[in-house]
């Protein structure tokens, strides 16, 4: 099929009769690290299991897993809300470094952020600027925290001008580390062709970038993608949104990263039913030391920051590709 067609396919609405792999699907569907895509599922009677992919980690930029088991969460939180539609209540817990999901009947619930599990993306573009009412921010606040997990909204301009400087330290660093250059380069799709053929990874024009052959994309690479150039797109970006949210776990464990990943999403599906848009800027977490200096800028004590986040309204760019069901299914 070409881009096109997989990606309305991919995006199907719900269909009960398809069961747990249709559950699978809507799990694929979630916010992930370089849409890499490190899950797979095991489908029993009633349950399911899911464990994370350690062969699709990216160990220069997440060497601790911590975005793999975020991404989890991201899934399971799809999982959830796809199950209640087809009227099973589905009970993740973290065991033996997995997901274990068993399902159980209840009364079929569809609810309102289910619908916009299949128009949530994250959109790496400029947003126009406009504030968001305090009636939306509270429903984003409540999405946002969990067990274990708190959201920190971050509307003043100073303090995002702050955050922005964070992002771009980190930026900096991790673009002048020949490991995590080659990694990130690894994962671009820089055309259809190239994002049908392996249906993951970061495609050139989810991010508000031209696709060219793959050949002349790649010779182009070092003369655009400069560290200057970034840094200015991620200040500009921050900038024009209307705030960041920072994730924030009690504990800096695989659980919490877990329960981490589920609230940022449920904040993204609550953004998406808002008309709002978001993307990732975890720089400031995902360089050690700078993340100490962050969490000491947030008045966190003895806590860390898990994710950070930009939302405001924003344009439509073409969505990201997932991996076939079957592909993720042992």
């Amino acid at each position: 099929m070409t881009y096109e067609e997989l990606s309305r396919s991919l995006r199907a609405p719900l269909q009960p009769e398809g069961g747990l792999r249709e559950l699978v699907r809507f799990a694929s569907l979630a916010a992930n690290s370089h849409n890499t895509q490190p899950w797979k599922f095991t489908l029993s009677d009633k349950h399911i299991t899911m464990a994370p992919d350690l062969s699709r980690r990216c160990p220069a930029v997440d060497p601790d897993d911590h975005h793999v088991f975020a991404s989890l969460g991201c899934a399971a939180e799809n999982l959830v809300r796809a199950a209640a539609a087809m009227g099973l209540k589905a009970h993740p817990s973290f065991v033996d470094n997995r997901m274990m999901i068993p399902l159980e009947p209840m009364v079929a619930d569809h609810s309102v952020l289910l619908d916009v599990i299949l128009r949530r993306q994250c959109t790496r573009a400029a947003y126009d600027g406009k504030p968001v009412g305090t009636d939306a921010l509270r429903l984003l606040e409540q999405a946002g925290a969990s067990l274990g997990v708190s959201v920190m909204l971050i509307t003043d301009d100073k303090r995002k001008a702050n955050v922005s400087d964070y992002v771009i330290q980190g930026n900096t660093a991790q673009m002048r580390d020949p490991a995590f250059m080659t990694e990130l380069k690894s994962w671009i799709r820089f055309n259809e062709t190239d994002t049908v053929a392996t249906r993951d990874g970061l495609f050139s024009r989810a991010s508000g970038n031209l696709a060219l052959p793959a050949w002349l994309a790649r010779a182009a690479l070092p003369l655009v993608f400069t560290e200057g150039r970034e840094n200015e797109k991620y200040r500009k970006h921050i900038q024009s949104s209307a705030g960041l949210a920072v994730f924030i776990c009690d504990r800096n464990d695989k659980s919490h990263w877990i329960e981490a990943g589920r609230a940022c999403q449920r904040f993204a599906l609550q953004a998406t039913a808002l008309g709002l848009k978001y993307a990732f800027v975890n720089q400031p977490v995902e360089v050690p030391a700078l993340r100490k200096q962050f969490a000491a800028f947030l008045g966190l004590g003895d806590r860390m920051p898990d994710l950070v986040v930009r939302f405001g309204a924003g344009p439509e760019l073409p969505p990201s590709l997932r991996r076939p069901v079957e592909h993720v299914i042992v």
